[in-house]
């Protein structure tokens, strides 16, 4: 039997990569930047579609957006874990293999979209995003980050993309 080159599937030893072009209206920020987490609006809170922004197209209002599973990316991390009322209430240590989560919270600091609390000031499910690994060896060294003190920290996330 001859071998056959077959043109009609493909095969990658990294995965699937996924990149979609969304319009701006349907992010939970309209304003998305690029490098930022983004958030893809759905019907049920909590169960969003989540990724980070590629890039962004003023002029067709799109942008191109990581979806991939298991794609690594840095990410700034609030260290929240509770809110009460409009207020955060208690914070904590982030460690590797800890969750993160795309945070509505109005309370969030300018450009950060991620925090450690499942929920939203609001009392409302946050959306899973993915999970702080350390970045190389270095950067393992170096955990946990922040304490039982409100602080913003830079972690590498394992995102969950559209593998979940």
């Amino acid at each position: 039997m001859t071998e056959v080159i077959r043109h009609e599937y493909e095969v990658s030893s990294e995965g699937a990569v996924r990149h979609w072009e969304i319009p701006y209206s349907r992010l939970t920020d309209a304003t998305p930047t690029a490098t930022l987490p983004a958030e893809v609006t759905s019907l049920l809170p909590g169960t969003q579609l989540t990724g980070t922004i590629l890039t962004v197209d003023a002029d067709t209002s799109v942008a191109v957006i990581d979806f991939t599973c298991s794609m690594v990316y840095y990410h700034e991390v609030r260290n929240v874990l509770t809110y009460s009322g409009a207020a955060e209430n208690t914070w904590g240590a982030i460690n590797i293999g800890d969750i993160v989560y795309y945070d509505n919270s109005a309370t969030m600091p300018a450009g950060v979209y991620l925090s450690t609390s499942p929920l939203d000031n609001l009392g409302v499910a946050n959306t899973l995003f993915g999970f702080v690994v350390p970045a190389n060896d270095v950067d393992m060294a170096l955990y946990p980050l922040g304490g039982i003190t409100a602080s913003t920290q830079e972690c590498a996330i394992m995102q969950v993309g559209a593998g979940r």
